[in-house]
């Protein structure tokens, strides 16, 4: 639905938050970094390299590789994660929490998505992990797709939730859950009736994408992520989550660079590059939805508070005008990386 246009042309926030970013590691991470640290002043770093970031020590090097490719000046934060395994070690989890090297663990179900090969099968061997995070207050991060190859794969959110989210919380009281890039609405009716240990992050490709962008009048692999983009009804129940104001949803973009020689090829690769322009994509969304007011509250707060953080001291501002352009591609070592098209002329920038 849009709405009738509002005159804001100036528009500032306190600093935001991406609460699910991939960097990536080596040449990948040395371009897209400054894109996300220009705009964010904190971001939750999601841990599937190859291999992935299994334990405290292995999240402490990576947040050192991630600081040490800063750009001179830039202030940014990022906020460690740790991949869940059958094998995690519930005592290093503990110790990472207390050592403040992690802010949450991350479940992957095995092959439900980029680099989850190393996720979780059976949920029953995760337990005792689950139950010490619930106990020191640790959370959970969930990619909420079932991997059943009998279920369609428009449909594995909402099953996932049915056969394995409500089963996990309703074992682990006090587990606090971020369900990640909702995509349905039955997630946005899940996270409603969850209660104060339950938020979601829903990503900026999502507020634009229906699966007609993607398949109607021939593929577009700059568009294919997962989980995948769902019918307009979905997008439409994504858009009136976010720009509701409520503190259960705040913006994870989850951002994930791919060469374009991996994305354009006969089994491509998921994921959207949206963290050069997500700032402008969802000032120009929120007005869509006549909702600028509450713009700070996705961005900048709700996530914040979820994970008991105070919102950041500095300001981002975004100026209307005329249509505005970014990069079409980053340029990497390791072959360029298509920044997200939203399809639609966009007229917000980011302040210099």
């Amino acid at each position: 639905m849009v709405y009738a246009a509002i005159m804001t042309q100036r528009l500032t926030l306190l600093r935001p938050d991406d609460w699910h970013l991939h960097l990536r590691d080596g040449a990948l991470l040395q371009a897209v970094l400054p894109e996300s640290a220009r705009h964010f002043a904190r971001a939750l770093i999601m841990p599937n390299l190859v291999p992935p970031v299994v334990t405290a020590a292995q999240a402490a090097a990576y947040r050192d590789r991630i600081l040490a490719t800063l750009p001179t000046g830039a202030a940014f934060l990022p906020m460690m994660t740790l991949y869940l395994t059958e094998t995690t070690d519930p005592a290093d989890v503990a110790a990472a929490h207390a050592g403040g090297v992690v802010t949450a663990v991350k479940l992957y179900p095995a092959g439900a998505t980029t680099n989850s090969q190393s996720g979780v099968t059976d949920f029953g061997r995760v337990r005792p992990v689950l139950e010490k995070m619930a106990e020191i207050g640790l959370p959970l991060c969930v990619h909420g797709e079932v991997t059943d190859p009998a279920v369609d794969i428009f449909d594995r959110e909402a099953v996932f939730i049915d056969r394995v989210l409500d089963p996990i919380r309703r074992a682990t009281p006090g587990l606090r859950v971020v369900m990640e890039h909702i995509t349905t609405a039955e997630g946005v009716a899940y996270v409603r009736s969850g209660g104060r240990d339950l938020g979601a992050t829903i990503t900026t490709h999502h507020l634009f994408l229906n699966r007609n962008h993607i398949l109607a009048g021939g593929i577009r692999p700059h568009y294919y992520c997962l989980p995948v983009a769902k019918r307009e009804s979905h997008r439409q129940a994504l858009r009136e989550a976010a720009t509701s104001g409520e503190a259960r949803f705040f913006l994870g973009t989850d951002s994930a660079p791919h060469p374009d020689h991996l994305k354009e090829q006969a089994c491509g690769c998921a994921g959207c590059f949206t963290a050069t322009n997500t700032m402008p994509l969802l000032a120009h969304v929120f007005e869509e939805c006549g909702a600028l007011n509450r713009l700070e509250a996705f961005t900048s707060r709700n996530g914040a508070a979820f994970y008991g953080k105070a919102p950041n001291d500095g300001t981002l501002t975004l100026v209307r005008g005329d249509a505005v352009t970014w990069p079409a591609k980053i340029e990497t070592a390791a072959g360029p990386v298509t920044v997200f098209d939203p399809g639609c002329a966009v007229h917000w920038r980011v302040e210099p």
